[in-house]
């Protein structure tokens, strides 16, 4: 008896072993023509090394399905009569979730007969074949996979040539050292708000994204001369894409995290039908564990956020789809300084003054999608967006006398009085509408037409104090409309396989001034032989400054209040790039590329001794009669060497040598803030695969060093010794003869990441931990008065050491 009970015993353990081995998932989605749209018949879909083979062919729709893929890391080769083939590498497979993929391939360029079947493995490029210059795609997987990410997807871009942060714990995006309120925001092919909690008026800062990366499908990053539809931007464009929710069987996602807790869910709406929904929410963690009462949190941000894609596929009207993105955030915060927080102006550093700062804020991007398919070469994209974004900012400020006792000893502070000092009131929402047709003459040219119609409607109030409180004056006050209306006309035009061209025009026009330029743009690349290529582009761009700059009021010398800035122009540039890239094997990149951007029609100040200009607008701002006269200059030469995920590891190695130089009214060329002459990154990583006992675990640890020069300060006033030589009963501070000239330390990072993944029946665990800035460096950023601190100098430092420990299950 005890024979039997044994070998049942066994015979359980070895049938859930063989079950464990033997983990699969099914690969499916759909190919399409890339310049048409339409749907590849009969196309070939293998899993490359399987054995036995595990293969597909595309049907009617252009549909293939794979089942019993091992779990894992597998590739895709797609081969099709009459296009170029292609390998789809580092498809991530878990056991809990289907794998959905919408693949494009591109119909050769050669007649028939010349065409030599090569698979085409050109990892990193950008997915917009529009874009052939200074574009990078950023993958799903590698937002997952890097180091530093914090599930944030904004955080990521830094690791690329050419792109670095502020390093003090926010999301800016500093691009070829141009401002980060210059970088441009996209969601499903429209402009959005910025996507950060927390952030500020001008379009920068914010700690936290809305973006969630379980949410995001392969989406493209610029950097400078862009293609033809880009519009109303000067420093890179961010164009992220959400992926469509599973439309065959419903999956959820459950994620616990320090910073947030989330869920996902996805599914189809009814059986047969291709329609699917996506949706996720989140809410901070911390937050989540206060609201409970489970532990008093005082002080700390609060956020939540959501998200969400349907689509709504029809047989004669073509394909719908609705996406989302919203967010809500918040915080109080007492004795605020710069080291932990910038505040307008600079009161904070008068020593019987402590501020306090609250802010709340909303963003919400709401928008629907319509491709409508012509024929077989042409379609149609329609899109109709609405967003609304709220910043509320009050700094409180306390004035503080020192208590004594009889002795004359020191016992406290107290705050005698508070009064609100600066107080903001923004709203800004907007109605975008798009149109693009597109139309694939033959396999050598692609024309690509489009307009679009923004109509923003601006709610600003903002108001601070001038001297005593109760001395107030209102810096912008105005509610208006402001449209503008952008087009553009793009053609591609391939030689032959090697050589291809776009060129176009994009046309701005600002409705409210009747400000407008006419864009031209081009671009090249020739492919040498199969692992090496050049590159060139040229592109003349144009932008909006922000809007509180057209409706500044300025107090004149006669004490009338004016808006001298209401007809002020758009800031122009002409970007130059010219690179070579060597690909060894299908793994190794090696990337050159330069670039000159000739900046001009800059805003600033309308006089002779200011240096004041907005491209170095950040946190800080100011209100003064601005002019299109100033000029600037970026310039650099960025290097990358990139071994793609392969044999369980990659590394990447990226440099970038630059200048940010402009000029105001007084003729002086200085260094913008942004300019911090130097950047390297270093990320490596590996991954052990088939750990445990039934080997369904995998271990992944990745690391990155970062290296960048600092950032350009004015700095406080000193003497010819060196010593302070600030005077606060005057108001000065700062020493505008120096500004820009230098900065203050050289700014280095160390972070270090772990995963642990469990492939189970039916399930997939995963455990991230990102431990950033592991040596805890607090590298000295900007400076500012402060009596209380050593030598009465304050420093706003590097972020210093954060642990982010996440739990998540698929099922």
């Amino acid at each position: 008896m005890k024979s039997r009970l044994f070998a049942l015993l066994y015979l359980m353990l070895f049938l859930d072993t063989i079950a464990q081995d033997q983990l699969t998932q099914t690969v499916r989605g759909t190919i399409l023509d890339l310049d048409s749209r339409s749907p590849l018949i009969g196309a070939t879909v293998m899993v490359t090394g399987s054995d036995p083979i595990i293969g597909s062919i595309t049907d009617i729709d252009g549909k293939f399905r794979l089942e019993k893929v091992p779990t894992g890391r597998v590739a895709l080769q797609l081969s099709s009569v009459g296009y170029e083939s292609q390998t789809i590498p580092n498809i991530v497979v878990n056991s809990g979730k289907e794998v959905v993929l919408d693949l494009k391939m591109e119909e050769s360029a050669t007649e028939m007969e010349e065409i030599v079947i090569v698979a085409n493995e050109n990892k990193g490029e950008a997915l917009n074949d529009m874009a052939m210059i200074s574009a990078r795609s950023v993958s799903a997987e590698e937002t997952n996979r890097y180091a530093g990410g914090f599930n944030d997807p904004s955080r990521i871009m830094s690791n690329f040539a050419g792109i670095t942060a502020t390093q003090d714990g926010s999301n800016d995006i500093i691009v070829r050292g141009n401002a980060p309120k210059y970088v441009q925001w996209r969601l499903e092919g429209i402009q959005i708000t910025n996507p950060n909690h927390f952030a500020d008026q001008s379009a920068v800062g914010g700690a936290v994204s809305t973006l969630n990366n379980n949410l995001l499908a392969t989406s493209d990053f610029y950097t400078g001369a862009f293609s033809p539809e880009y519009g109303d931007v000067l420093a890179g464009v961010y164009d992220v894409r959400l992926r469509a929710g599973n439309n065959e069987k419903f999956e959820s996602m459950v994620g616990v995290g320090l910073i947030g807790t989330d869920i996902t869910l996805e599914g189809p709406f009814k059986k047969g039908y291709g329609g699917s929904f996506l949706v996720n929410y989140r809410y901070s963690t911390a937050s989540l564990i206060s609201d409970l009462g489970l532990v008093d949190i005082s002080g700390i941000p609060k956020f939540q956020d959501a998200a969400f894609k349907v689509v709504l596929p029809t047989k004669q009207l073509g394909t719908f789809s609705l996406f989302g993105l919203g967010g809500l955030s918040s915080f109080m915060f007492e004795d605020v300084k710069p080291d932990f927080w910038v505040t307008p102006g600079d009161r904070f550093m008068m020593a019987d003054i402590r501020e306090d700062f609250r802010k709340q804020a909303h963003l919400m991007n709401i928008g629907a999608n319509h491709t409508f398919t012509l024929d077989r070469n042409s379609f149609i994209n329609s899109t109709l967006a609405f967003s609304n974004e709220g910043i509320d900012d009050d700094v409180f400020e306390s004035r503080i006398i020192n208590i004594y006792d009889e002795n004359g000893d020191f016992l406290r502070d107290s705050a005698v009085s508070r009064d609100v000092n600066f107080q903001s009131r923004l709203m800004k929402s907007a109605i975008r509408g798009a149109v693009t047709y597109s139309n694939k003459l033959d396999a050598k040219n692609k024309i690509q037409i489009g307009t679009k119609y923004t109509l923003f409607d601006y709610r600003y109030d903002q108001s601070h104090f001038t001297g005593d409180p109760g001395d107030r004056f209102t810096l912008i006050d105005f509610n208006e409309n402001v449209a503008t209306f952008r087009n553009f006309v793009s053609w591609k035009h391939r030689l032959n396989e090697r050589i291809s061209i776009v060129s176009g025009f994009h046309n701005m026009n600002v409705l409210f001034n009747g400000k407008h330029t006419l864009e031209p743009r081009a671009a090249l690349n020739w492919k040498l032989n199969n692992g090496n290529s050049i590159h060139f582009g040229y592109g003349m761009h144009s932008n909006m400054e922000s809007i509180h700059s057209y409706f500044a009021k300025i107090e004149q010398a006669d004490g009338k209040i004016s808006e001298p800035n209401k007809d002020l122009g758009l800031l122009k540039a002409h970007h130059y790039v010219v690179g070579c890239e060597k690909r060894v094997g299908r793994n190794l990149m090696a990337k050159v590329e330069a670039y000159y951007q000739d900046l001009y029609n800059l805003p600033v100040e309308n006089s002779d001794t200011s240096l004041y200009a907005t491209i170095n607008e950040g946190l800080e701002f100011r209100y003064v009669d601005l002019i299109n006269k100033g000029t600037g200059k970026n310039y650099g030469i960025e290097l990358t060497l990139e071994r793609f995920f392969s044999n369980n590891y990659y590394y990447l190695i990226n440099g970038s040598l630059y200048e940010s130089k402009y000029k105001s009214l007084d003729g002086i060329a200085r260094n913008t803030q942004y300019n911090g002459n130097y950047l390297v990154n270093f990320l490596f990583g590996k991954e052990f695969v088939n750990l445990g006992r039934k080997q369904n675990q995998t271990l992944g640890l990745n690391a990155k060093l970062f290296f960048g020069g600092a950032q350009k300060i004015i700095p406080l006033l000193r003497d010819e010794q060196g010593n302070l030589a600030v005077d606060p009963e005057n108001g000065e501070y700062w020493d505008y003869d120096r500004a820009y000239e230098d900065g203050l330390d050289n700014l280095h990072l160390a972070i270090l990441s772990a995963s642990y993944k469990w492939n189970k029946p039916g399930a997939t665990h995963e455990l991230f931990l990102n431990l950033d800035n592991i040596t805890n460096t607090k590298g000295k950023i900007t400076e500012f008065y402060d009596e209380s601190e050593p030598g009465s100098i304050g420093h706003m430092t590097q972020f210093g050491f954060f642990p982010n420990l996440m739990y998540r299950v698929y099922f």
